[in-house]
């Protein structure tokens, strides 16, 4: 049914920018939120930012300022904006989404690896 697709992450220097990517291919269903999660070696995944198909955004307060999540509902996409980065924001992030349905979605995931 339902596969996302993610983009962007790299290898950046600390103070650099990149921005994520995440398409969701359903063409019948639709999503009612969609969020950006992220796990560092040897820690917990954690939630670092989501938003609502009406545009309502929440973010974790380490990444508050920096990062911006956004979605485009024509294209069932959703983008992270990451400023400012540094070495603690290194980790593989997953993108997460959520149906009216009521089913649920994860990305493969994309390493983002921030150098000091």
């Amino acid at each position: 049914q339902v596969q996302l697709v993610e983009s962007g992450g790299g290898l950046v220097q600390a103070g650099g920018s990149l921005r994520l990517s995440c398409a969701a291919s359903a063409k019948f269903f639709s999503i009612n939120s969609m969020a950006w999660y992220r796990q560092a070696p040897g820690k917990e995944r954690e939630l670092v930012a989501s938003i609502t198909s009406f545009g309502r955004t929440n973010y974790v307060d380490s990444v508050k300022g920096r990062f911006t999540i956004s979605n485009d509902n024509a294209k069932k996409t959703v983008y992270l904006g990451m400023n400012s980065l540094k070495p603690e924001d290194t980790a593989v992030y997953y993108c997460y989404a959520r149906e009216l349905r009521g089913n649920t979605y994860w990305g493969q995931g994309t390493q983002v690896t921030v150098s000091s």
